[in-house]
């Protein structure tokens, strides 16, 4: 439906106003008729559609013009279809009759300058504008959806710059200006009918703080482009010569959060200026909205493109292998040197790199953690960079952190489809405490931002039945040819025990676990199966597991076909009664691609070969992944983590395009 405004005639003179191209004038018929009125007449030039609203039926009037009967439901609709050239070119005349007069009685005369106004965006997410588009104050989802999209401008593309792009109220290279959306007023007509009129553009109040606009004024240098809005600037006075495009950029300032939905409402106003002494008035208002683009995390299906590593003390053969690896996958490798973090190895709990799209551009952009560990100047010092976006979120001084705020508590599954309901970027999974007791979970803030996201619904397991916590140490996901084209692998103590009770039934009990550990006390399958309380711990570690299945078949629509059950024996810290890996962790693994970087577990050796890992072998190669057993025994192992917490790898991005999800 066309934009409609009410216009008010006067008998005393002729009065002007300006139509805006596509909308229409409702004439106040009634309400400018002289007394004893019975019936009126509309007459208009060449440029002008006359039309009569009669009992809700629209009526285009006819050349050879009827009298149409005073009354008060009666209306008369005045469009015009081209820009005038001249002011008050234009005009239409509402004759008034009286009874069956011939001539009139009175004649309310109203003088047009039409004129085009429009705020336009790339609304069908091509990375073109549309010009004209409708509808254009709606944001929708889905493959048929419409509007805007905007990205947080939270990378650093001008070398030497102290912070991101987004905390300065210029543009510092032409390379930003790629990261911001571009946003077009258009003003046409005779130039003088601006002198009457004035055209803003503004932002809603409460989205002043979430966007910045430029205004590319006066030439294609960065100094013509001006900060015009946001950050405290809440509209912008354009000025217009009566043909004339202006073109702006915009970037975001904040991602979608707890308090902020993401969506963003522009609008260009064309205001009336009755008199010196009165304020102007607004007569036409255009309005876009655009989506800020939320941040998406990576699974372990998609295609690495580099795997981040801290060299610390006496991890060389450590990084040695994961270069290896790195090589195999086709991927780079990133080191982060010990002047840099401090002996602080625990990459994976630093940050979680994901990525930020828009139809015209996307880049990676690293989520900081709140552990803040001494890795914890890395990722703004060393990550964000040219079109490398970086965000975190601060807790505040009032919140006593725990790990489970560590991204190793923090996972992404692959594309899921639950009960008919698709998520096809996957479901972001984080631990938090056993819904029967009060206990560890992951900060407010960072909670609130990852369900604020929307388009991947976080599901929350239990993991502080762990001394660490966090989600990387009882699953992870590698890719498969078959089925969902993924499988999900769960660390179990069951299926441990039932394969060392099977390599004491063949005649293997006095096999060796640890063999070639220093300091590492060496135990038989037959001590470790007698081990009561070790075997106690374990049903119940099960246990906590099992619930965490069932879970994550509900909410990833699983089935048994799509689980594979890693030998794993946890045992119970004596400090806080939590477990800890009783060997290398299996399942804290990294993934590039076929290629997988496993902890050595140091297992019994049966004919020369360790049985857990001939075991993980005979499970993962079928689906044909290669395994690599790395030894982080001593580096990382003892220290509580493995080869997933010690690395971190950014991944290619999904190819579906978020804006298509149906939340």
């Amino acid at each position: 439906m066309a934009q409609q405004r009410w216009v008010r005639l006067s008998l005393d003179k002729p009065h002007s106003t300006a139509c805006v191209l596509g909308t229409e004038l409702a004439l106040d018929v009634s309400g400018s008729a002289p007394v004893g009125a019975t019936s009126f007449d509309v007459w208009g030039t060449a440029g002008v559609n006359r039309y009569i609203v009669h009992n809700g039926e629209t009526l285009k009037i006819p050349s050879c013009v009827p009298r149409w009967p005073l009354k008060t439901n009666i209306e008369a609709i005045i469009t015009m279809d081209a820009r005038s050239t001249k002011v008050n070119s234009d005009k239409v005349r509402i004759s008034y009759y009286k009874d069956n007069g011939k001539g009139p009685m009175a004649q309310a005369l109203l003088y047009l300058t039409c004129v085009e106004i429009s705020l336009d965006v790339d609304t069908s997410r091509s990375g073109i504008v549309n010009r004209r588009a409708k509808d254009k104050k709606n944001w929708t989802w889905g493959p048929e959806g419409k509007g805007a999209i905007l990205l947080v401008n939270c990378d650093r593309d001008c070398p030497g710059a102290k912070g991101m792009d987004n905390q300065d109220l210029k543009v510092e290279s032409y390379t930003d200006l790629k990261d911001m959306s571009q946003m077009i007023v258009t003003a046409y007509g005779p130039a003088t009918i601006f002198d009457d009129y004035q055209l803003v553009l503004h932002v809603s109040a409460s989205d002043h703080d979430k966007v910045q606009v430029f205004h590319a004024k006066g030439g294609k240098q960065l100094q013509h482009y001006n900060h015009v809005l946001g950050s405290g600037k809440h509209s912008y006075v354009v000025e217009c010569d009566g043909f004339q495009e202006n073109i702006f950029y915009v970037e975001g300032l904040a991602f979608p959060d707890v308090n902020f939905s993401g969506l963003v409402s522009f609008h260009v106003t064309l205001l009336e200026k009755p008199s010196e002494e009165m304020p102007d008035v607004p007569i036409f208002n255009d309005t876009v909205v655009f989506r800020v683009a939320p941040w998406i995390m990576t699974p372990n299906t998609l295609q690495p493109i580099a795997v981040y590593i801290c060299s610390v003390k006496f991890n060389d053969d450590f990084v040695a292998a994961v270069s290896k690896l790195t090589v195999k996958a086709g991927c780079k490798l990133i080191i982060c040197p010990e002047q840099e973090n401090r002996q602080d190895r625990w990459i994976q709990d630093e940050m979680e790199i994901g990525y930020v799209q828009a139809p015209h551009k996307g880049f990676p952009v690293v989520f900081d953690s709140p552990r803040n560990g001494t890795l914890k100047d890395f990722p703004f010092k060393a990550v964000l960079g040219p079109d490398f976006g970086y965000v975190a979120r601060d807790p505040g001084n009032n919140k006593i952190g725990s790990s489970l705020d560590s991204f190793g508590n923090l996972e992404v599954s692959p594309p899921v489809t639950v009960g008919g309901k698709q998520y096809p970027l996957g479901r972001i999974l984080l631990g938090s405490y056993f819904p029967s007791f009060k206990g560890n979970c992951m900060v407010k803030v960072v909670r609130d931002f990852l369900y604020a996201q929307k388009v991947q619904p976080p599901v929350e397991l239990y993991s502080d039945w762990l001394v660490v916590g966090h989600v990387d140490e009882f699953l992870t996901f590698v890719p498969a040819p078959d089925r969902k084209g993924y499988r999900l692998l769960l660390a179990s103590p069951t299926a441990c025990y039932q394969l060392l009770k099977v390599k004491e039934q063949e005649g293997h009990g006095e096999a060796l676990m640890f063999e070639g550990v220093k300091k590492k006390q060496q135990l038989s399958i037959k001590k470790i199966l007698s081990d009561q309380d070790l075997r106690n711990n374990n049903n119940y570690y099960q246990k906590c597991i099992d619930w965490n299945r069932d879970i994550l078949k509900q909410e990833l629509g699983l089935s048994e076909e799509d689980i594979i059950d890693v030998p794993q024996l946890f045992t119970r810290n004596s400090r806080n009664g939590k477990a800890v890996a009783y060997f290398p962790d299996l399942v804290n693994m990294l993934v590039l691609g076929k290629y997988l970087g496993i902890p050595k577990p140091f297992g019994p050796v049966i004919h020369e070969q360790c049985c857990l890992e001939e075991e993980v072998r005979r499970l993962l190669e079928p689906l044909g992944l290669s395994c690599t057993f790395i030894d982080d025994f001593e580096t990382y192992h003892v220290k509580l983590g493995e080869i997933h917490c010690g690395t971190n790898v950014r991944r290619k991005p999904f190819s579906f395009k978020w804006w298509n999800v149906i939340p």
